[in-house]
């Protein structure tokens, strides 16, 4: 069997120079004051405590 290789995308792609500068743009995009989660802690704290509560259940749940 031969394996062909993979065809580098995205960011590994990129020079690390270009990547970096794009990498640093993922937060300015959006004001503060619009950001959910910088204007309401509680907000924050209560999508924190869910993890992935939602997707999948407790242990408990999945082997009944």
């Amino acid at each position: 069997m031969t394996t062909t290789p993979k065809s580098r995308r995205g960011f590994a792609a990129m020079s690390p120079e270009k990547a970096r500068e794009l990498q640093s743009r993922g937060g300015k995009g959006v004001p503060a004051e619009k950001r959910a989660f910088s204007v309401d802690p509680a907000l924050a704290r209560e999508a924190a405590s869910l993890g992935g509560k939602a997707s999948r259940g407790t242990k408990d749940e999945r082997y009944d």
